[in-house]
């Protein structure tokens, strides 16, 4: 729904560009740093918008690229935890399990005991 909503405003943000650059149809004088032009208006307002229009979607695509790393490294990290929990938990034995050790101990040493 969020994505219908900026497609209608931005559709709106378009005609209502078009609508004042149609207008403003005169020639005006536009001064660079190495020389002056005469431009139709209409050409001056449509590039500004577009040069606004690719500075905005530049910035959007960094931020974007920004959060996908630390989305990386967010996975990473949790991936990293979950395997020290998992490596934590076979570690520690339930008491059955350590009673069966002692008790292989002890037969071991009974063996080694009756053979010598």
């Amino acid at each position: 729904m969020r994505g219908q909503w900026s497609l209608i405003l931005g559709i709106i943000a378009a005609v209502i560009i078009a609508i004042f650059a149609v207008i403003n149809v005169d020639s005006v004088r536009v001064n660079y740093m190495f020389g002056t032009a005469e431009w139709p208006l209409i050409l001056v307002i449509l590039g500004s918008v577009l040069m606004g229009a690719i500075i905005v979607g530049a910035v959007g695509m960094v931020r974007i690229y920004q959060l996908q790393a630390e989305i990386k490294r967010l996975k990473h990290n949790q991936e990293s935890s979950n395997l020290d929990t998992e490596s934590a938990t076979k570690r520690k034995r339930n008491p059955s399990e350590r009673v069966g050790k002692q008790n292989h101990q002890k037969e071991i040493y009974q063996s080694k005991e009756k053979s010598d």
